[in-house]
């Protein structure tokens, strides 16, 4: 019974966390931390880093944590909230970062109604290069419009 609930607190964590990357991105990326997040729009550095990156290490460290309290019988949750957390990264990442963006030369020739659909929205999201008026979407579930026509 108790992997069972492990299963579906892993399963919750990471559908909130579809909510939780569209929330960060509508509101601190493209608010108070648009200084992080600006050079993804606008490549202002000649290094493979970005200041982006930081959401990331925020994300993995708040995933490690839960971990470790787990580990040390301090939070019980700590494993599958973790785990949701780290597993939605990695998908973000592999989304975002490989196939989108191609920061690893990954998955370029995925060519079906899905991987058309994330592209061009993720292209209408960098056509504005400042922090305001830039549709902000998850990753995983993008909005059905952008899979018209496709």
């Amino acid at each position: 019974m108790t992997v069972l609930i492990w299963v579906v607190i892993f399963v919750l964590t990471f559908c909130v966390m579809e909510f939780m990357a569209w929330f960060t991105h509508k509101y601190v990326m493209h608010g108070f931390l648009w200084y992080l997040h600006s050079d993804h729009h606008r490549k202002d550095h000649d290094s493979w880093f970005e200041r982006n990156d930081f959401f990331f290490i925020f994300y993995a460290v708040v995933s490690m944590t839960l971990l470790f309290l787990w580990h040390y019988d301090i939070f019980w949750m700590g494993l599958p909230i973790g785990l949701g957390i780290f597993t939605y990264g990695f998908a973000y990442f592999m989304v975002h970062d490989v196939f989108i963006h191609q920061r690893f030369k990954l998955f370029r020739n995925a060519d079906n109604w899905y991987a058309r659909g994330i592209r061009r929205a993720h292209k209408m999201h960098h056509k504005h290069l400042g922090k305001e008026d830039g549709e902000c979407f998850g990753m995983l579930f993008v909005p059905f419009k952008y899979f018209r026509n496709i």
